[in-house]
């Protein structure tokens, strides 16, 4: 008799779940059906098919009208493109090239020019010409904010000059800069620039009133 007792408790407390589930399953039902409906009215409203994709020269494709039909704004490719390119330039672009003097190159040149320089004076004036160039670059690509009061007026004169066409892309430094001990302003120096520009090691251009001293790469 217990025995029949406790299976009927059983049965009763196994009925009470399944009817506590019953609402339970209902909701459930209930949203299936409301996202079936959703759904089925996206479905309805889709395009049939998508306008044609133009593709550009560069190899990049514009799906201008697609991304107005889903909501997406477009982007104009040179803003696009202009963006990188600002990024890329803050971001810098590796360490400063040396391109240092042979002993060849140093014996092809006239006594006259060579005067009493060396190899050793030369690539000195390589070194010193890279650390103005890193320098320089490092201030055009340092955020505004970061920027001491001291620097602030010279890293923003050198970005107009890093932005002009002559100088865009290059390693670059000012004849200003060349403060020693190897490259200043005197004799030996000027004749060192004039040996490196005879050898292809920089070119010049004035921008403003400074006259800027741009890093070459030889030509073999």
């Amino acid at each position: 008799m217990k025995g029949l007792e406790c299976q009927m408790k059983a049965i009763k407390d196994r009925l009470k779940e399944e009817a506590e589930a019953i609402p339970k399953a209902k909701k459930l039902i209930e949203l299936s059906l409301h996202q079936q409906q959703k759904l089925q009215h996206m479905l309805t409203h889709l395009p049939s098919g998508l306008p044609p994709v133009a593709t550009t020269t560069s190899g990049t494709t514009k799906c201008l009208q697609q991304e107005k039909l889903i909501g997406i704004p477009s982007i104009e490719p040179s803003k696009f493109e202009g963006d990188i390119a600002l990024r890329k330039e803050k971001k810098g672009r590796g360490p400063v090239p040396r391109w240092y003097i042979t002993a060849e190159e140093l014996d092809s040149l006239s006594a006259y020019m060579r005067g009493r320089l060396t190899l050793d004076k030369l690539n000195y004036g390589v070194d010193e010409m890279a650390g103005y160039a890193a320098a320089n670059a490092q201030l055009v690509a340092a955020p505004r904010k970061k920027l001491a009061e001291d620097t602030l007026e010279k890293a923003l004169e050198l970005r107009d000059i890093a932005m002009s066409e002559a100088v865009k892309g290059k390693y670059f430094f000012l004849e200003t800069d060349m403060k020693g001990p190897g490259l200043k302003l005197d004799n030996t120096g000027k004749a060192i620039l004039t040996v490196l520009r005879h050898l292809g090691r920089i070119h010049e251009t004035r921008i403003g009133h400074h006259r800027v001293i741009i890093l070459s790469k030889p030509q073999p």
